[in-house]
């Protein structure tokens, strides 16, 4: 019998932090909600581009510079944002990161 929930112990052993390059994975996609970690390793990007769908980022670890709607933000541990779709955002890692994406139903 498959239980009721997903229980993960530890979110960060799931994307681990590569060398070089970033690395994503799909935790869940259910309901229209999915779940990925991206893993970037220092001085990766993620370059301008928009979503078709609303979206929550949150900074697990690491540090790096995140700009959203033309503004600019620290990337840093806990920090969280919410993106109505369609909005340009981009992301600079300058340590080695993990960032939590939520992609949310239209």
């Amino acid at each position: 019998m498959a239980l009721p929930y997903t229980f993960c112990p530890n979110l960060a052993a799931e994307a681990p932090i590569p060398a070089r390059g970033i690395l994503s994975q799909t935790l869940s996609n259910e309901r229209g909600i999915e779940f990925l970690l991206f893993a970037f390793a220092a001085g990766e990007q993620l370059s301008e581009h928009t979503s078709a769908r609303p979206a929550i980022i949150h900074i697990l670890q690491g540090e790096g510079d995140l700009t959203v709607g033309g503004d600019a933000h620290p990337a840093q541990p806990g920090m969280w944002v919410r993106m109505e779709s369609e909005v340009k955002h981009s992301l600079v890692a300058r340590t080695p990161m993990l960032m939590a994406l939520y992609l949310l139903p239209s």
